[in-house]
C-alpha cells in the first residue's frame, strides 16, 4: 500500500513538534457529489484524528446550497468556478487552477473525490500532480463504452489512474478495477454512500410543495422523470420526451412529474415538447428530501441519473433507465431497474409493455440495497483511519 497519511508536523515556531491529525480535503461541485459525500464529511468530523477541509468547486452552484442545508454542512472554501455557458473543459481547467493554489496553502495529506464529474477529475489530477494521495469514492463503475455515459465513463477511468485508494461500492466494481491492474491492496469495497444519505434525508419532513404535487396527482399513476446527462441534451432527449408525452396522452390514469434540470438546453427542450400537455407537471428542481418523498410515492421512475438508480432499491420503486447501457448492473440484476434503450421505437414498446403488463411494477418493493447497507461512510473512515494510524501509533 502507499505511504501512510502521517499528518502534518507542528513546531516550526520553535515549540516541540507534535503529531497533528491527518488533514483530509473533501472536494465536490455538483448536487449528487454533495449528497454522496455528505455522510463521509459528517463521519470524518466525528473523528478527532482527522482535520477535515470541505471544498466546493461551485460547478453546480444553484443546486448545492439546499443540499448542504439538509446535511448541515458548510464548505470551508468555494472555488466559484461556475460561469455562463461553461463546458466540461472550462470546469476542469478552472478547478485545477484554483484548487492548485489551495493545495499549496492547505497542504492536505489526502484528497477525497466522488464519482465521475469534471470536479472529481480535476481533484484527482491536481492531487496527483502535487504528489498528494487521492481517495476515489464510487470507484470501479464501468459500462465498457467510452461514449456512455459521456463524459463520465472516461472521467472514471482517468480518476482511477490518478487515485491512490479506491472505494468501490460493490464486488463487481472491485473486479472491474482488478481487470485494469489496480492493486488489490488499494481497493476497498464499502458500498455506496448514497444509501447513508437516504437514511439521513428521510428524517426531514417533506415540504408543502411536494405535498401539494402529490395532492394534485392523487389517484394517478405517477411517472417521475429526470434527465440530466450531457449526451441526453441532443436529439435523444427530444425523442424520449416526445414518446413520454405521447404515452401520458394515451393513458388518462397517468400523470408525469418532471423536475427539470437548470441546464438551459434541457429546459428549452422540456418546455417545447411538454409544457402544453395535460397531466404533465414541469417543476423546478426539488430539495433532496422532497424528491425522495416523491419517488416513494411514484408508480415508476424514468431517469438517466446514476444516483437515482443507486437509491431505487432502498426506495422500492421500479426504475426505467433512459440509456442503452448502465454502469450499475446490480440494480438490473436485483430486479428494481430495466434498460429502456436509446431508440424511440423500442422505448415506446417498453413503456406500453410496462403499462399493460404491470407485474414488474407491482413486484418491486423496498429491499436490501445491493449498493450498501447505510454504513458506507463509516467503512470509508475506518479505512482512512487504518491508513493514517500505522500499527505502531
Amino acid at each position: 500500500m502507499e505511504k501512510p497519511l502521517e499528518g502534518n508536523e507542528q513546531g516550526s515556531n520553535g515549540r516541540s513538534a507534535v503529531k497533528a491529525a491527518a488533514k483530509i480535503l473533501v472536494l465536490f461541485g455538483t448536487r449528487p457529489e454533495a449528497i454522496k459525500l455528505a455522510p463521509v464529511i459528517l463521519e470524518l468530523k466525528k473523528a478527532t484524528h482527522f482535520e477535515t477541509v470541505v471544498v466546493s468547486s461551485g460547478q453546480h452552484k444553484e443546486f448545492l446550497s439546499p443540499v448542504l442545508k439538509v446535511f448541515e454542512i458548510e464548505p470551508d472554501h468555494d472555488l466559484e468556478v461556475m460561469r455562463e455557458n461553461q463546458t466540461p473543459n472550462t470546469v476542469l481547467a478552472d478547478t485545477v487552477i484554483k484548487l492548485d493554489s489551495l493545495l499549496e496553502s492547505e497542504a492536505p495529506d489526502l484528497i477525497l473525490v466522488q464519482g465521475a464529474t469534471s470536479t472529481a477529475l480535476a481533484g484527482a489530477l491536481a492531487g496527483f500532480n502535487r504528489d498528494i494521495a487521492v481517495g476515489h469514492i464510487e470507484a470501479g463503475l464501468r459500462t465498457g463504452d467510452l461514449r456512455c455515459p459521456f463524459p463520465e465513463e472516461m472521467n472514471r477511468r482517468l480518476i482511477t489512474q490518478a487515485a491512490t485508494f479506491h472505494f468501490a461500492p460493490t464486488a463487481q466494481n472491485r473486479q472491474n478495477l482488478l481487470k485494469e491492474s489496480v492493486s488489490d491492496k488499494q481497493i476497498f469495497v464499502t458500498g455506496n454512500t448514497v444509501v447513508d444519505a437516504i437514511d439521513i434525508a428521510r428524517k426531514k419532513k417533506p415540504s408543502g410543495q411536494v405535498v401539494k404535487v402529490l395532492e394534485m396527482t392523487e389517484g394517478k399513476k405517477r411517472v417521475v422523470l429526470t434527465m440530466h446527462r450531457r449526451e441526453s441534451f441532443r436529439k435523444r432527449m427530444r425523442e424520449y420526451l416526445t414518446e413520454i408525452g405521447d404515452f401520458v396522452e394515451r393513458h388518462e390514469e397517468v400523470a408525469l412529474i418532471f423536475p427539470v434540470h437548470l441546464n438551459p438546453a434541457a429546459r428549452k427542450i422540456a418546455t417545447d415538447i411538454l409544457a402544453e400537455r395535460n397531466r404533465i407537471l414541469l417543476l423546478e428542481p426539488l430539495h433532496y428530501p422532497d424528491f425522495l418523498h416523491l419517488m416513494e410515492n411514484s408508480w415508476i421512475i424514468l431517469t438517466d441519473s446514476g444516483g437515482i438508480i443507486d437509491e431505487a432499491p432502498s426506495i422500492g420503486r421500479p426504475v426505467l433507465i433512459l440509456q442503452a447501457k448502465t454502469e450499475r448492473a446490480e440494480a438490473v440484476m436485483c430486479g428494481v431497474a430495466r434498460l429502456a434503450g436509446a431508440e424511440p421505437e423500442p422505448f415506446r414498446e417498453v413503456l406500453e409493455n410496462t403499462y399493460f403488463a404491470d407485474s414488474w411494477i407491482n413486484s418491486v418493493k423496498p429491499m436490501q440495497n445491493p449498493f450498501g447497507a447505510g454504513d458506507s461512510a463509516k467503512k470509508i473512515v475506518e479505512v482512512l483511519t487504518g491508513i493514517s494510524r500505522p500499527a505502531e501509533v
